[in-house]
């Protein structure tokens, strides 16, 4: 019996072999980028969010000033969404070695055994069978069965060589997808950060607005006591003391909830910082560094490394690779087929003697379907034809994001350097309100006046800093450039 096995899988071996020979120069594509093979071995190793996220509070546990690239390097590694698109690419890793496996023949087993109890009139029919030879009819029976089939596949309209292809693209594509969402979510972190910094320092602005009235309304009140002061003067200090204190509340919980936007990012249980953590201050004097590179070479780079044109390239491969899959059904179906068959009455005790084989060459050709199959062709050529108008307008998307980006930029260093001056004249103004004020030579509305332009100045000024940094950091995640650095890092990890 054995022998008979081997016989029949290594004639189904050799013929396979020949198959496949004749198909190599279609069988197996060109595999993914190099940046797709790296985000495959992440994601063998890749956590659960709930250890990402236990992670990143372990970090920030020993933080007490949390700065962007921290911020960002954290979200990389606590995201529940890139998990969850890690899992994607590690599905369509399966996906593949379920394309290459129908290369390879299939072998079932099978046995049965079956006691059969003949009706009335069958037996009779036996027993009368069995007289003429002077034998005798059983009316139950004991049947076993065994066999062993061997199927391979050896043509089938290049059907697998198009599957793998477009299966070993849909790889590449979802390890474009998991950096692309690693672009997004960086330029994602920079804007919730700036949002947050930008809402701490109107705190810290709303609250040296406070002091400053705090001190104008003690001596306003010493004033009123030695008689060299008018109440109105402390009723009137007193009315922008409360005001300043309403400001504060007001940008402390902006402050608060943009605090939970943050964490959300970073992936962390209930969106709450550890209390001990508090956002790098926002520096005032940083060197501005003016825009000078060329728009169309800049162009030209985040047209090369942008994940998400990378990723529609593959979508149109996938695209074509369908048109292939879609054209099979107009080939034949060669297949090989050889079986192992055993039977035995009475008992199970199968010999060479009941064991029988058979080996065959099966061809099915589908003359007519309805016009289903061509009906599939039209549909396959139609959604290459869509994948690529696709890439071609994002090729557009990605030019027009960049040109506007820079002019943001350039508008967002103009005001930076605008609000600088300005911050200087103010500054300058409300002090020499201040001495006339306190010499009795100003009014206290004009002080008022002077210290409201100077928080409204201080406040711009920020907002004209944290609009220059994201525009920077839209135009780094516009060009596909705010990743570096960072899969660097996250390989020694």
């Amino acid at each position: 019996m054995k022998r008979c096995i081997w016989m029949v899988i290594g004639c189904l071996a050799l013929t396979g072999a020949e198959a496949q020979a004749q198909q190599a120069g279609t069988a197996h594509p060109a595999q993914p980028t190099v940046a797709e093979l790296a985000l495959v071995t992440e994601s063998e190793s890749a956590s659960g969010p709930v250890n990402g996220a236990g992670s990143v509070l372990a970090e920030l546990a020993r933080i007490e000033v949390l700065d962007l690239r921290t911020a960002q390097q954290l979200a990389l590694i606590g995201n529940p969404d890139l998990v969850a698109a890690q899992a994607r690419v590690e599905q369509a890793r399966m996906r593949v070695k379920q394309a290459v496996a129908a290369w390879w023949p299939t072998v079932d087993l099978s046995a049965v055994g079956a006691r059969e109890r003949l009706s009335d009139s069958v037996y009779e029919l036996n027993q009368m069978q069995a007289a003429v030879v002077n034998g005798e009819a059983e009316r139950t029976t004991d049947k076993f069965s065994v066999g062993i089939q061997a199927t391979w596949l050896l043509f089938d309209g290049f059907f697998r060589s198009f599957k793998e292809e477009q299966a070993g693209y849909d790889q590449a594509s979802n390890a474009a997808s998991l950096l692309n969402s690693r672009r997004l979510l960086v330029t994602a972190v920079a804007e919730a950060f700036y949002n947050a910094q930008l809402a701490q320092t109107r705190v810290n602005i709303a609250q040296a607005d406070k002091a400053f009235y705090l001190r104008q309304l003690e001596d306003a009140q010493n004033r009123y006591e030695v008689g060299a002061g008018a109440w109105g003067d402390v009723l009137n200090i007193k009315v922008q003391l409360n005001s300043a204190q309403t400001s504060l509340l007001v940008n402390q919980r902006e402050f608060e909830a943009a605090g939970y936007g943050l964490a959300a990012l970073l992936g962390l249980s209930d969106a709450t910082f550890p209390e001990t953590v508090r956002l790098q201050p926002l520096d005032r004097n940083f060197v501005l560094q003016p825009f000078q590179e060329e728009i169309e070479p800049l162009i030209e780079q985040a047209l090369v490394s942008r994940p998400d044109v990378e990723q529609l390239e593959l979508v149109v491969k996938q695209a074509e690779a369908g048109t292939g899959l879609a054209k099979a059904p107009f080939y034949p179906k060669v297949q090989l087929n050889g079986a192992v068959n055993g039977a035995r009455q009475g008992d199970i005790g199968l010999t060479d003697d009941d064991l029988g084989n058979t080996v065959s060459v099966n061809l099915a050709w589908n003359l007519f379907a309805g016009g289903g199959d061509k009906a599939r062709l039209a549909e396959a050529r139609q959604l290459k034809r869509e994948s690529r108008y696709s890439l071609f307008n994002l090729r557009n998307q990605v030019a027009s994001e960049i040109r506007k980006d820079i002019a943001l930029l350039e508008a967002a260093e103009d005001q930076v350097r605008l609000q600088r001056e300005s911050v200087g004249l103010v500054e300058e103004n409300r002090d020499l309100a201040k001495n006339e004020y306190e010499a009795g030579e100003a009014s206290l509305v004009r002080l008022n006046e002077a210290q409201r332009d100077l928080t409204a100045t201080y406040s711009r000024l920020a907002q004209a800093l944290v609009g220059y940094h994201l525009a920077k950091q839209r135009l780094d995640g516009a060009l596909g450039r705010n990743l570096a650095g960072f899969m660097l890092e996250e390989a020694e990890q």
